[in-house]
């Protein structure tokens, strides 16, 4: 191999080196990172929860009477209109009263005919005592003259009780109502034979307004909310705590019908029965309400919202918030702030926005409260809850986060509680 030829061999490996070298040097330039995540976050400020209990319960009348005949005859007509209202004393049947109204007169009768014995009896003794003063009748015959006198007064007294008797009687053939109240449907019929306390009422009234409302409530609630207030865990409500709001079958509030609004009605909390139900380990607990419009009608189902008391600085999350794991463990997104390092690795984030950690936190749901949860364990005040860009976060990323104002916040629906997450319960 010449001279020239050797150049030429190390030309091309000085050419190849130095390639070698350049595309070295871009190699170790670093890749550009992909631009930061933005999401939404919300911090965790104690505030005063009420706490609600949402049970369900049966409405019953007020008042319920069951109209029933005290004398056996014919009905002769029915003097009301199934599904109205009736007052007190309002004639509701007409019994044929022709057999009682001859029972009385013939009672009134025999007064008459005894009152007027009792005259004469009376007369003849008052002569016999005189005559029995002169020796002209003896003692013997006063006393007897006296005696048919006190004896013909007692059967004054039996008589007039007949006659009240058969005036009772006679006033029983118009069967009233006992009560002011509601009647429902007639169960005879003008021509029936009806009898005298027969099982079968005739028809039912029923006050209806105001109305009850029973629940039920587990002795184990029931023995925790106790030990809660003993213990100073929950502030009872005062006043405010004997309010009892209601939700009708379809879901809707319980409230008064007007033109301009639906004005919600409260209920009064009565008393909690001190039995304890066996089959079931619930106790009843009864409530009263106003039902002026008549809505609630007896045997309807219902759930009562049963204020208990007022939880200070409850930690609640947004439900959009919380997410499950594996077991069904809820968990939520919490933002720590990252160190330099990993903010500069990123691109410059959004105005009011910093460089945050997502960090995946177990947490343990108390109650629902509107459209939030109450954290019972896991979280503690002042520590910032992703609420929004869930789907583009991932544990350990770096993120950047924009806080949610207090105008942002989605305002929660009615407070209806007693929803758990799962099989996650706890106070």
């Amino acid at each position: 191999m010449n001279t020239h030829d050797r150049f030429k061999i190390r030309g091309c490996i000085s050419l190849i080196l130095l390639c070698l070298a350049v595309s070295g040097c871009a190699d170790s330039r670093e890749a550009p990172h992909p631009p930061q995540a933005t999401v939404r976050f919300e911090t965790l400020r104690g505030e005063a929860a009420t706490l609600t209990r949402e049970l369900p319960g049966r409405v019953s009348a007020f008042t319920v009477s069951e109209v029933r005949p005290q004398v056996t005859g014919i009905v002769r007509e029915r003097l009301f209109e199934e599904g109205t209202d009736v007052t007190e004393g309002q004639v509701l049947y007409h019994i044929d009263p022709k057999t009682y109204q001859a029972a009385y007169n013939s009672a009134r009768a025999n007064l008459v005919r005894v009152k007027a014995s009792e005259e004469a009896a009376r007369l003849l003794m008052t002569r016999f005592q005189k005559l029995a003063k002169t020796g002209a009748v003896s003692m013997q015959e006063c006393d007897d003259a006296r005696a048919a006198h006190n004896q013909i007064r007692a059967e004054i007294d039996a008589c007039q009780e007949a006659l009240e008797i058969a005036r009772i009687n006679l006033a029983y053939t118009r069967v009233t109502a006992p009560v002011s109240g509601r009647i429902g449907r007639s169960f005879v019929t003008p021509g029936a034979l009806v009898t005298e306390n027969q099982p079968s009422p005739l028809a039912t009234v029923q006050q209806i307004s105001p109305v009850y409302v029973d629940v039920t409530q587990s002795t184990t609630e029931l023995i925790q909310l106790r030990r809660d207030l003993a213990l100073g865990r929950i502030a009872a409500g005062g006043p405010g705590a004997a309010k009892v709001r209601l939700y009708l079958e379809d879901g809707s509030p319980y409230t008064r019908m007007t033109r301009t609004e639906e004005a919600p009605i409260y209920g009064t909390l009565l008393f909690s029965d001190i039995t304890v139900d066996p089959g079931t380990g619930t106790v009843c607990i009864r409530a009263s309400f106003d039902n002026p419009d008549g809505v609630l009608l007896p045997g309807m189902y219902v759930r009562a919202v049963l204020e208990e008391g007022v939880l200070e600085n409850a930690l609640l999350v947004p439900q959009r918030s919380v997410m499950q794991g594996n077991r069904n463990q809820p968990f939520v997104y919490v933002l720590t702030q990252s160190t330099g390092s990993e903010a500069a690795a990123g691109t410059e984030a959004v105005s009011g926005s910093g460089g945050f950690t997502v960090e995946a936190r177990a947490v343990t749901l108390a109650r629902r409260h509107g459209n939030r949860w109450r954290v019972s364990s896991g979280l503690s005040a002042g520590e910032r809850i992703m609420v929004e860009g869930l789907q583009h976060a991932r544990p350990g990323q770096v993120v950047a986060g924009v806080e949610v104002k207090s105008a942002d916040k989605v305002p929660g629906d009615a407070n209806r509680a007693d929803k758990t997450f799962t099989a996650q319960q706890g106070r």
